[in-house]
């Protein structure tokens, strides 16, 4: 189907969702279903919140972390952690088994739920794109589902695992990709690059929404404290540490520079099934004493260290999953007025250019080494980049786009029968 016609069907669609939006009678009551860490998961928090402050009942059935409730309110949000989960998984089969008893676990939950009081509206949010089948009840008796895929399974799979776009499972997986976006009522998918694959492959025309993961400017802002002087220099990588990811890139370049400024430490925060290898590459280095770890902490804190980084780093690889996949990261950066080195990624080239971030070349060490060493010695161009980055996130930001939203669920509401 041709882009024209594309662009054609969204704009019908959009049109009707928005003026359901503006009849919408009463509250939402709304459950979303997640595979991840809610207190840590800023695109499912901005939704959760998003909803919950116009006044609609939010339930949320995620992951849990150690030493958190199993059961609490989060700012309107009714959260139900239901299953532990180390981030570990090195091996297939413990990654699927652990995903399919959530999956069973949340089924059962939005089930009941649903049976002693009905859902207006289910949210699904992917990775597993199957993890949609949990809420196959509510969708049997009239309930809208959106599944929401936040990383494209079959490419995301063959990051982590190591396989093949020629594999058998890699074709299984895309025919799950598309019975699950078959089932769902619409999808949101995270960038336009794969809204495109989508529709080529899985979803169907008019049924696809971008929505990138856009900061939430009550948590990500700047504020005083910025202005404050260092002592030391800071720079930062927040998020998962998977290959994709670069951050051992990131290890290696940052060592090539650390005599030349000694004054500089660079803090990783986040977990994954590479970061023993991570721990033992700083240990070979000798950079105990720069490269300091830190365990995820809740979106709120993590904004703070955002705030107080001077340098942020997104050293994602190109040739694999993080071509494609945007980060949140880069935005939350630039809300809070941190400049960023970008690896010069296919998503990322096309959403930026070089007034709002610094392109390195994708996997080069040296290049990685000299950007670095360039913004640290460098204020003012760190300055200048900050200033700009900030007019763009002004215009992108979730305030400019959570209308959208809201606008797509009161829409698949209102256009469901009375039950």
């Amino acid at each position: 189907m041709s882009t024209t016609v594309t662009r054609e069907c969204l704009t019908e669609e959009k049109a009707a969702f928005s003026q359901a939006s503006q009849s919408r009678p009463r509250p939402l009551r709304v459950c979303m279903i997640t595979y991840s860490f809610y207190e840590t998961d800023n695109r499912v928090m901005r939704y959760a919140e998003t909803l919950a402050k116009r006044g609609d009942h939010v339930d949320v059935l995620a992951l849990q972390r150690d030493g958190l409730p199993k059961q609490e309110q989060l700012d309107g949000v009714n959260l139900f952690r239901l299953q532990r989960r180390e981030v570990n998984e090195k091996g297939r089969l413990s990654y699927a088994l652990r995903i399919v008893q959530f999956m069973f676990r949340a089924m059962y939950q939005v089930s009941a739920k649903h049976l002693r009081e009905r859902y207006d509206f289910i949210h699904v949010h992917s990775v597993p794109d199957f993890l949609v089948f949990a809420a196959w009840l509510p969708r049997l008796l009239g309930t809208p589902v959106i599944l929401d895929i936040h990383d494209i399974l079959p490419e995301f799979y063959n990051s982590k695992f190591g396989s093949r776009s020629s594999s058998l499972v890699f074709r299984f997986l895309q025919g799950v990709e598309k019975v699950s976006g078959t089932f769902a009522g619409h999808v949101i998918v995270a960038n336009h690059i794969w809204q495109e694959r989508l529709l080529s492959r899985s979803v169907q025309a008019g049924k696809c929404t971008v929505v990138l993961n856009s900061p939430d400017r009550s948590i990500f802002k700047r504020t005083e404290s910025k202005l404050r002087p260092k002592e030391r220099f800071s720079m930062l990588y927040p998020g998962s540490i998977n290959w994709h990811q670069g951050v051992d890139l990131a290890i290696r370049s940052f060592g090539k520079i650390r005599a030349q400024v000694p004054h500089v430490d660079f803090h990783i925060y986040g977990e994954g099934p590479l970061k023993a290898d991570l721990v033992a590459l700083v240990q070979e280095l000798h950079l105990e004493d720069n490269v300091l770890f830190h365990k995820p902490i809740a979106l709120r804190e993590m904004a703070k260290v955002i705030e107080g980084a001077d340098l942020g780093i997104v050293p994602k690889r190109s040739d694999n999953f993080g071509n494609e996949a945007f980060s949140t990261k880069i935005l939350e950066f630039m809300a809070v007025g941190v400049p960023v080195i970008v690896a010069d990624t296919m998503v990322d080239k096309y959403y930026f250019n070089d007034s709002v971030v610094q392109f390195f070349h994708a996997g080069n060490e040296d290049d990685l080494a000299h950007r670095m060493l360039e913004l640290i010695q460098n204020p003012e161009r760190r300055r200048l980049q900050a200033e700009q980055a900030t007019r763009f996130v002004n215009k992108n930001d979730w305030t400019a786009k959570k209308h959208e939203y809201l606008e797509l669920v009161d829409g698949m509401v209102a256009r469901q029968p009375a039950q």
